[in-house]
């Protein structure tokens, strides 16, 4: 056991990685005023849904926000993080074997969630958040089959890890992999961010979750990418907690989700991830679940709203309850998660 918990580390690397986290902290927060008094002036509102992440029409979830679509509550904040994240990036730990394909991904996602935002608040071709899903769906995948294409050929990775069965060789098909985990990844953290703070609370465990992987691995520019993330989240999710001040769009949503999916693909632990994400797991399922039983039992839903965690509303949870106790079942996990890959490192 001591030799899985002992870490090199000195005290100046450590203090680095960790002022990096607080310079995000403080630059996000500066560039939140700017953002905020463009989005009041344009009127960069989100649109409720019209239709369910299920099908058909977001009856109960309309009902359950209508008083929040009311609010007129800006929408793209991701950029705030984004923005904050690539520039300490780029000045201070830019890495080309760890922390260029995290920063690309996230910049590429965060580009295709922009136009979506734009789209879905100028009204253009506007069905469940602005993009055609089709077009959507094929941008995130070029930009996910690139990084597969940078991991492979320009990182000569070919192989991932599973405890008890240590390293699979796959050869050029861990390009397929690469863009499975990146666009489950993305996706199931979009579904994710559905009530003020919830997305920022989960992520910010994750991503420090990941930081002390990173770490453990001496995948030190990593770990402090990681931390970089994590300072700009707490930045965001001070003004997106309940009542929400903006919320993060898929600009936000996507370019995270896919920062976390090649994260876990480069510490080669995609076995930790779902246990790590194990919220946006329940509630991609849940999504899942209802299309499904929609399908076979001619309209009838298991759950009365899906994600989940618009469920729990309906059923009368407040919104605060909700986004805590997530919060703490993703940081439980996150836990769990950690032992997990201690344990499979043996």
């Amino acid at each position: 056991m001591n030799r899985i918990f002992h870490i090199t580390i000195s005290d100046n690397l450590l203090i680095n990685i960790l002022v990096l986290g607080i310079t995000s902290l403080v630059l996000s927060m500066l560039i939140t005023p700017i953002f905020t008094s463009l989005a009041y002036k344009y009127e960069w509102w989100k649109k409720p849904r019209k239709d369910a992440w299920s099908g058909g029409t977001a009856t109960v979830y309309n009902k359950i926000h209508a008083a929040k679509h009311r609010r007129n509550i800006p929408n793209m904040a991701g950029i705030i993080f984004v923005v904050s994240v690539a520039i300490i990036t780029l000045l201070l730990n830019l890495k080309r074997d760890q922390t260029w394909l995290p920063l690309a991904g996230m910049v590429g996602a965060g580009l295709i969630g922009l136009v979506d935002d734009i789209m879905n608040i100028k009204g253009v071709n506007y069905l469940i958040a602005g993009m055609q899903a089709k077009l959507k769906f094929f941008l995130y995948s070029v930009v996910a089959f690139i990084g597969g294409w940078w991991f492979y050929y320009k990182l000569n990775v070919s192989s991932f890890y599973l405890p008890y069965f240590h390293n699979i060789h796959v050869g050029i098909f861990i390009i397929i992999i690469f863009w499975f985990v990146v666009i489950a990844t993305a996706n199931s953290v979009n579904i994710t961010d559905g009530l003020d703070g919830l997305a920022g609370g989960l992520l910010s465990s994750s991503f420090a979750g990941y930081a002390l992987i990173s770490a453990v691995e001496h995948k030190y520019a990593l770990a402090a990418f990681c931390i970089t993330v994590v300072g700009a989240l707490l930045s965001y999710t001070w003004f997106n907690i309940f009542p929400a001040r903006f919320f993060m769009g898929d600009v936000g949503s996507f370019a995270l989700g896919t920062a976390l999916g090649i994260i876990a693909m480069q510490t080669n632990t995609i076995y930790v991830l779902p246990i790590i994400g194990i919220v946006y797991v329940f509630e991609t399922g849940s999504v899942i679940i209802n299309r499904t039983s929609k399908l076979l039992r001619h309209g009838k839903k298991v759950f009365l709203s899906s994600p989940i965690h618009h469920h729990f509303e309906a059923i009368g949870w407040p919104e605060t309850k909700i986004t805590m106790r997530f919060w703490i079942l993703g940081q439980a996990a996150t836990f769990v998660g950690l032992v997990v890959f201690l344990l499979g490192r043996r």
